[in-house]
């Protein structure tokens, strides 16, 4: 990621530690893919461990981040361009709806 554009930072706490958390946003993610497949597509993901590093277009938007899975939180850290950064407490709020409904408790 580089610092020319601004972040969206979203912390989702959890207490299912971390292989339960990884499983779960792993398996989460695909169903966002599907849900949103007309306004975001994945350029590039790479998974190391509990880190994913991505590229995705969002609405014909170029965008870059991480997810950091730990043992009591994820961490989402997102480069957006500036133009997207107009929408982010509305990216924001969806990210950590969809992130607590793939950490819930079952």
């Amino acid at each position: 990621m580089t610092d020319a554009n601004p972040a969206l930072i979203v912390l989702i706490p959890h207490n299912l530690g971390k292989a339960e958390a990884n499983r779960r946003i792993r398996s989460g993610l695909e169903r966002v893919k599907d849900s949103f497949a007309g306004k975001l597509s994945v350029i590039d993901e790479a998974w190391t461990e509990d880190r994913l590093e991505f590229r995705v277009a969002i609405l014909g938007q170029a965008a870059s981040g991480a997810i950091d899975i730990a043992e009591d939180n994820v961490r989402l850290a997102v480069q957006l361009p500036r133009l997207l950064m107009m929408l982010a407490s509305k990216a924001r709020a969806l990210v950590e709806r969809q992130g607590r409904i793939m950490l819930e408790k079952k």
